[in-house]
């Protein structure tokens, strides 16, 4: 699995590490009981702490995303997620940040949603198996 880290960005390392997965899982590159690579593994392909990528994988683990099984290890787990009311007020608090930097970046509403709806049709309709 190939990331690309910053190690001089102010986003920690286990969060880039977190959000790059998730964007391989909504873009197929990762697929359904896909596994992912062992903890050492990763960590040792791209030269971090095994302490960062257990972190990833376990927020990973909580959003549902991922399931870790002894003895299988990390797994994609199965796709989409559940509409409930977590992951809508999640998603709604992300946006409600985006638009508001958007917004105090000059972006108007329709570069916002112009820039939303290309991004957005990069993922859509994936077969996830």
């Amino acid at each position: 699995m190939i990331l690309n880290l910053d190690f001089n960005s102010d986003v920690p390392i286990y969060t880039q590490i977190r959000e790059q997965i998730i964007k391989s899982i909504a873009s197929g590159d990762l697929k359904i009981n896909e596994s992912l690579p062992s903890v050492r593994n990763m960590a040792e392909e791209i030269g971090v702490n095994l302490h960062t990528v257990n972190k990833s994988y376990n927020l990973l683990k909580e959003e549902g995303y991922i399931n870790i099984d002894r003895r299988k290890g990390a797994i994609v787990n199965s796709l989409p997620l559940p509409k409930d009311d977590i992951n809508e007020n999640k998603i709604k608090s992300m946006l409600d940040l985006l638009v508001a930097q958007s917004y105090l970046l000059g972006l108007s509403r329709e570069e916002f949603l112009d820039y939303a709806s290309k991004l957005f049709n990069d993922y859509e309709v994936k077969d996830y198996e």
